[in-house]
């Protein structure tokens, strides 16, 4: 005789929600991580973000099938008494089903051998051109191409946080190195810190660092009341220098869209010269390393300072292109206040996310990240199955009444200006108004 089930509800789930006491639900069966969350593979962060909840959709979208094995372990006795599942999760599940039933999660086809061979081809380039040419346009060039290298090993160090670009995991590894700490000078560590954050609570205000970039830019009125980081760890002050910045904040984005790779490698460091775990802490600081002694070099071998500082902007200009991509999926969409929730998951993932419309021939410039619904309900999947799987989703978002969102990339930078505008304008307006002056009344009477 089966012995009988001891079951919780959803409220006594929810108070075993922080470190040290942290249990999650899993098709309503109840796991205790509280010791686990340490040695989390995606950081303790985002099982922090969804403890105390039923995170069936979350885990079905980060872990393969093989993980399901390891569960057991943590099982605590107990089940979810009030588990229920909405009828757009049941039929994500099954889309996330047929598609390891089709190999898609594991066809990666050739980008990533194309890629490497792009990015080898840009550096030879650029080092060439700086090192065998006297001629300052050339030179100008190179700085561009340079850019363009760090944009292509972006998207590898992208997809290899998110799936082996490699056939195993110390080659992956090594990608992973090479492609971001090595040759662009971005703790790979940081940006799985970072990026994990922004996946699981994606649009939320004071959840998903994506979207926290005070005093530079905020995506809604809701920042004014200086609501507190839980990603950061402190509260985001909208002070007077804050708000100065915002209400111009329509005009600087592409500005400091052009120079926001200076803030990725002050993070980097901030985060590997910090107490907080850092897994292989020494590989990350030696990849930093060689960035900084060959890059430097580089700039050094240019005949002149005019052109030293020509190059680099150069570099960081172009570079600035992939920013405003990153920009452009998320901040003119739907956006919350507090911590996600797993009971909405699909919901959430739709509505916070926006695809860019372009021809399959644009899909290198843009790197999958043009089919940004797909990927964040889908993260494993490599980025040249994301067209292949649109319409599904495309289907499934229409059947449950949900957005899909997706503009051209032109439309999209319309729409982000207009967000940033709409809030730069809110910023103004506050009790104690910044004084305005004729030509800026004249500038925004017609937007």
């Amino acid at each position: 005789m089966a012995e009988p089930k001891n079951y919780i509800t959803s409220l006594d789930l929810k108070s075993h929600s922080k470190a040290g006491d942290l249990w999650i639900s899993i098709q309503g069966k109840v796991y205790d991580v509280s010791d686990w969350a340490k040695d989390h593979p995606g950081g303790a962060l985002p099982l922090l973000s969804l403890a105390g909840q039923d995170v069936t959709d979350a885990f079905v979208a980060y872990h393969p099938g093989t993980a399901w094995q390891y569960l057991d372990k943590f099982f605590n006795g107990f089940y979810l008494k009030d588990y229920s599942v909405s009828e757009a999760s049941k039929d994500y599940r099954k889309l996330v089903f047929e598609f390891s039933k089709m190999g898609l999660f594991e066809n990666k086809g050739h980008g990533v051998f194309v890629s490497f061979c792009f990015m080898a081809v840009l550096f030879v380039a650029s080092v060439l051109g700086v090192l065998c040419c006297d001629n300052t346009w050339v030179h100008l060039l190179c700085g561009g191409l340079m850019g363009f290298l760090w944009i292509q090993s972006g998207w590898i160090g992208h997809d290899s946080g998110h799936y082996h670009v490699m056939p195993n995991r110390g080659l992956n590894r090594l990608a992973q190195i090479l492609t971001g700490n090595c040759l662009a000078g971005i703790s790979i560590g940081w940006w799985k810190w970072n990026h994990n954050a922004h996946h699981i609570a994606c649009n939320s205000l004071d959840f998903d660092p994506d979207l926290q970039h005070i005093p530079f830019f905020v995506v809604s009125s809701k920042f004014f009341n200086s609501i507190t980081s839980h990603f950061y760890g402190r509260k985001m002050t909208f002070d007077p220098i804050a708000r100065f910045l915002v209400s111009y904040q329509h005009w600087t984005y592409y500005p400091v869209m052009c120079f926001a790779r200076i803030n990725l490698f002050a993070q980097s460091f901030m985060l590997l010269l910090s107490k907080r775990k850092v897994p292989n802490r020494g590989q990350e600081i030696l990849g930093l390393i060689v960035f900084w002694i060959w890059y430097p070099l580089l700039v050094s071998c240019l005949p002149n300072w005019g052109e030293r500082l020509m190059f680099i902007i150069a570099s960081f200009a172009v570079t600035g292109i992939q920013h405003v991509q990153f920009t452009l999926n998320h901040f003119s969409t739907s956006v919350y206040v507090g911590p996600p929730t797993g009971n909405d998951w699909f919901e959430k993932q739709t509505g916070g996310t926006l695809n860019i419309a372009c021809a399959s021939w644009m899909d290198w410039f843009h790197g999958g990240l043009q089919f940004q619904v797909e990927h964040h309900l889908f993260p494993r999947l490599p980025r040249c199955q994301l067209r292949k799987i649109s319409p599904f989703v495309m289907d499934l978002c229409k059947k449950h009444n949900l957005p899909y969102n997706i503009a051209p990339f032109w439309k999209a930078n319309v729409l982000t200006i207009r967000t940033l505008r709409n809030a730069a304008l809110q910023a103004r307006d506050l009790a104690s108004p910044i004084p305005k002056n004729l030509v800026w009344e004249a500038v925004n009477t017609h937007g």
